[in-house]
């Protein structure tokens, strides 16, 4: 009898490491495609990112010319240029020469 219920006892303990053994690699699997996919956003998301950052610097480019275009449209010669570009005005005692076409 102590042999039977030992020799039962040696193959449970066989069948659940086989099972704990089973288990362990279907999970080491699947955290290993499960890393894979990964890589693979966190590259696709350096990607964007670096997309995104040439867009914020050539946003801030033209800002910049904005900026610099509202402070020229401020002056004095801009005022002068579209006058005489629109409008035709011209100071008094400005002669102007036109090409004959």
């Amino acid at each position: 009898m102590a042999r039977r219920a030992a020799y039962r006892k040696k193959r449970q303990n066989k069948t659940g490491m086989l099972l704990v053994t089973t288990v362990v690699l279907m999970m080491l699997i699947v955290v290993t495609i499960k890393s894979v996919e990964l890589q693979g956003k966190k590259e696709a998301y350096l990607l964007r990112e670096a997309e995104l950052q040439e867009e914020i610097a050539a946003e801030k480019v033209r800002t910049e010319e904005i900026e610099e275009y509202g402070k020229y449209t401020q002056t004095k010669k801009y005022v002068e240029e579209l006058a005489k570009d629109k409008l035709g005005l011209v100071y008094e005692g400005e002669i102007i020469f036109k090409d004959e076409k």
